[in-house]
This record gives structure tokens, sequence and C-alpha cells, in this order.
């Protein structure tokens, strides 16, 4: 089983019946205090955290006495918007004695299937993650429809892992594992250690149960592996409402393991060149040369720029003499590239009339 503190990044996936008690609506401190510690564990040994957290609905639901029955979709949008600024306080008194900041990420399903919003979220992330921040991320459901809605957490973290280039995903869950039947009604379903491939027969051994509080069932959960291990991000299935979940998975608790086999900066640069790109940029020798080093590409080093392409769309790299170097993903427009080549990161602002990014393509959104 993997060690979680080899990881380099790490998202936890936390549901609402974890976090809030089914019977009286309340927040389980006690557990959430646990969970901090489990956090400040995992930062202590270089690990980036990030959590992925239910419980704004579930929240605000008690706080407005509203029924446990399922909502209209405006009441639990009203109960988000209660719940919302609760539970980010929760975390912030939680991980502020072990000296960790937090931050608040609210996304829809549109942040992801946009790539320019796409690729505002992951700098987001990767800006504060490389600030020693823990974002704790929540689908918006103050103003999320049912036509853009994830729709589950465990979708949703899988896409975060994803988006931060996860080498781990764990979801802390009612259940210890993935199971060969429901564990509830069949005494012979048996639980599995490791699932190296998701094939038909596992497909069909996922059922569609979930608890009191949240949506996900088994189904959900073999979405978010699939969609996690082919980003090169394991993720493990365990149960979560004990204290320390994080620390007992790692002490051998029940658990699923889905290995992954590539890592996740090879399966992203993978993911990047078999895009079809929509654009060609030449650069200049010395660019060309950091390229090769493992650079970002800056405005200054582009010569020549062609094709129609919008911020986040995929571009071919060219050196001086056409010859193909790589293929990257570029933050600025085609008219944007066209307008700032050649020019320093300093000069981007007063060419444009905005600000500007300092890089056109990071070295992490680039394939060789």
């Amino acid at each position: 089983m993997a060690a979680l503190t080899q990881a380099r990044r790490l998202v936890a996936k936390i549901g609402s019946a974890l976090l809030v008690d089914r019977d009286t609506g309340l927040l389980r401190s006690d557990w959430l205090g646990s969970l901090a510690q489990d956090v400040a564990w995992l930062k202590g040994q270089g690990t980036d955290v990030v959590l992925v957290s239910s419980g704004s609905i579930a929240l605000g639901r008690g706080v407005l006495g509203l029924p446990m029955a399922p909502l209209p979709l405006e009441q639990s949008q009203a109960a988000a918007a209660v719940g919302q600024i609760r539970l980010a306080r929760a975390y912030e008194e939680a991980l502020t004695p072990h000296n960790i900041k937090t931050a608040q990420v609210l996304v829809t399903l549109e942040d992801s299937e946009d790539r320019r919003r796409y690729l505002n979220s992951r700098a987001t992330l990767e800006t504060l993650l490389g600030l020693g921040v823990v974002p704790i991320v929540n689908e918006n459901d103050t103003v999320a429809t049912d036509e853009i809605r994830y729709g589950d957490n465990d979708r949703l973290a899988a896409q975060i892992a994803v988006t931060v280039g996860a080498d781990q995903l764990i979801l802390l869950s009612d259940v210890d594992g993935f199971y060969s039947g429901n564990p509830a009604d069949d005494p012979e379903a048996a639980r599995f250690d490791q699932i190296d491939s998701i094939t038909p027969e596992i497909e069909a051994m996922a059922g569609d149960a979930g608890s009191g509080l949240s949506k996900g069932g088994m189904k959900t959960k073999l979405l978010a592996a699939k969609m996690a291990i082919a980003a090169g991000c394991a993720m493990a299935i365990t149960e979560g409402s004990t204290l320390n979940p994080l620390k007992n998975l790692e002490n051998g608790a029940n658990s699923t393991w889905f290995t992954a086999t590539l890592d996740p900066h090879a399966a992203r640069k993978r993911w990047i060149s078999a895009m079809k790109p929509r654009g060609e940029i030449v650069v200049d020798d010395g660019a060309a040369r950091a390229l090769a080093n493992g650079k970002s590409l800056l405005p200054a080093g582009i010569v020549e720029v062609s094709g129609e392409f919008g911020r986040g769309d995929p571009v071919a790299i060219l050196d001086p003499s056409a010859r193909r170097l790589a293929q990257g993903l570029s933050r600025y427009t085609a008219q944007e590239a066209d307008a700032i080549k050649g020019r320093k990161s300093s000069e981007i602002e007063a060419t444009l009339g905005y600000p500007g990014r300092a890089v056109l393509i990071h070295r992490d959104d680039l394939a060789l």
C-alpha cells in the first residue's frame, strides 16, 4: 500500500456525514480537530495538502431549521450560503493552532470544463500551495444549477487532484474500502486491498447506496478512481469517521488502493502532447535552449505567432528553423501573444493595457 508520507501532494475528500452529525446537524468538532492534526503531520513531512470538503448544505440546513429530506434547489442554495461561512470558519479555527493558513476555494463544473476557467483555478491553487496554504475546496452550491453541478464531491475531489497534479487522493468515506458486493446485504462480500485495473467485473460490483447526508455511492467512487489514476494519481477509499483518519490509514487501517501506472507529471505531459495544436509559436535560439533546460516560455523569446487560439489552447512551439520543439498550453490568446512577443515580462501591462502573467507557457504546461 502507498505511504501517505511519500506523497508530494495529497488531496483528501471529506464527506458531509463525517463532518456533520446527522442527528443534530452540528459540526463534529473533535473529529475536525483530529483531521487538523493529520494535516499538520503531513505538512510536517513536506506534503502539500488540499481538502475537498462537503458540509455547507448540511450545516446550513441545521441553522435554518430546514428538514432532512431532499431540498429544492433554491433552499439548497440558501442553506449552502449560510453553511459555507461556518464551514470555512470551522476549518480556519481547527488549523490555525497548527500555524496553518487556510483558503476557501469555491468551484463549479464549468470551472473544469472551460479551459480558461480551469487554468485560472489551477494557477490559484498552485499559488496557494506554494505559499504553504491549505485550500479548502467545495462546490459552489450557492450558484451552481443542476445542469452545471459535479453532483458529488468524489468526482470533484478527483478533478481537483488532477488539477493540482496530486499523486495521492484519499476518499474519507463511511465504508472502509471497495467490496465485491454491498457488505450490508451480502455477508460474503469481500474487501479489495488493492485494485490495479478497473475492469467491467469491478464496475459490476459497485452499488448505488449513499449515506444519509452524502450523495456519493460506490459508482461515483469508481468514476473518481478512473479520473485520478488516468492522471497518475493513486486513490484510496477508507473509513473516515474515526479520529485521525489519515494517520490511521498510514498505520494500516482497512482501505482499498487504486494504483496508478504513471506519475502525475508524466501523465499531464502525455495529455498535453496528445492535443491537436490550435496555433504555432516560433521562438529564438535563447528561448529554445531555455525550453530544453526545463524553463517556461517567456514573451521575450517569441519571434512569430500564427493561428487562432484562445487562452488555455494547445500550441506548437518551433525553433527558428521551423523544427518542432514542444507543445504547450498558452496563457494568452493569439492576439495577446502577438502583441507581447519579444517584450520583457515587465512590459506586458503597458502593452496590453492590463496586468498579465509573466510567462506565456508555464513549464508545467509544456510537453517537449
